[in-house]
């Protein structure tokens, strides 16, 4: 029977190190939205890794997969908007907006674009059981503008390129296995990690009394003004007490509040000013605009850095 949405797409194991050995392939890990797509003649329908339908919010992919030569057609991937070779991830949630007009205007100014990276259904013909190099193979076949194909690789070293510049990492798949929706098995996912050298410009303090929560962090843009471009956390209790000390001599006694959020308290959103004399070195993944989208790790103090040399280009590196 062909395949109905929704379908739970296969989901990936974190790895720190890249798999190798017989039987492993490799794909570029995308920054965009996952995506399966269905075609049935001249309807299409997009559904989000969730389940929900994304046809209003992408009309420019709903016709890319229309103009697939095939009738039927079921294919898993990942919607990216690409700017000047990077992937902005800000854009394409900037289309999840109800009004239409707006839809359609980023649509044209910022189009997004379907990669696909597995086939799951062809001409009524479910291909879940086949193992991965079988559906590439087919996948390689049905797929022609303007859907872009990933690139793939079973050289470990050539694969490492999408752990560098702009790329932001690697999936690892192994060939002979099936597709399982739903399920973390038969894939790796493995990050890019990015560092920066980056300004402490405030912080916040922690739920327990003489702790700190978490570390503001800035860098300097071209007009020489200090943004903030995201925070670290996860300290240890031990840290966590020990930079009430160490960020002290610092504090400008400047209090704020950051925006509203359902996630935490009032109280938790309040931040202490600092001057911006203190660097530290952090490591993160994904960007999102000028911004570290998740919390930073925090590898070490560099007393030897200026923070005028905090740039935000690092972002970009």
């Amino acid at each position: 029977m062909p395949l109905e949405p929704p379908v739970s797409p296969q989901l990936a194991r974190s790895a720190k190190e890249l798999p190798e050995g017989p039987g492993w392939r490799y794909e570029p890990k995308w920054d965009g939205f996952r995506t399966i797509a269905f075609k049935r003649g001249p309807d299409v329908r997009l559904q989000s890794r969730n389940g929900r339908p994304l046809n209003r919010y992408f009309p420019e992919v709903v016709e890319q997969v229309a103009a697939l030569p095939h009738e039927g057609i079921v294919l898993d991937g990942e919607m990216i908007v690409v700017v000047d070779g990077v992937q902005e991830f800000d854009l394409l949630s900037q289309r999840i907006h109800p009004a239409a007009s707006r839809v359609e205007r980023l649509a044209r100014e910022t189009p997004a674009a379907l990669v696909a990276f597995d086939l799951l259904e062809l001409d009524d013909e479910q291909l879940l059981d086949l193992p991965y190099d079988e559906r590439r193979a087919r996948l390689e076949g049905a797929i022609s503008g303007p859907v872009q194909l990933t690139p793939m690789t079973a050289d470990p070293r050539a694969a490492r390129q999408w752990l560098t510049g702009a790329s932001e990492g690697v999936v690892a798949k192994q060939g002979g296995e099936p597709y399982r929706p739903g399920e973390r098995a038969g894939m790796l996912k493995i990050k890019r990690v990015r560092t920066a050298d980056v300004v402490v410009s405030a912080f916040r303090f922690g739920k327990e009394e003489g702790t700190v929560g978490s570390l503001i962090l800035g860098l300097y843009d071209d007009a020489g003004n200090l943004r903030e471009v995201g925070h670290t956390s996860g300290f240890s209790a031990r840290q966590k007490r020990e930079l009430v000390a160490l960020l002290e001599p610092y504090r400008t006694y400047e209090r704020g509040s950051g925006e509203p959020s359902r996630w935490k308290s009032e109280e938790e959103l309040v931040w202490e000013g600092l001057r911006p004399e203190l660097v530290c070195e952090v490591a993160f993944d994904h960007i999102t605009g000028q911004r570290i989208r998740h919390g930073a790790k925090l590898l070490r103090w560099r007393p030897d850095k200026r923070p005028e040399e905090c740039r935000i280009e690092q972002l970009r590196a």
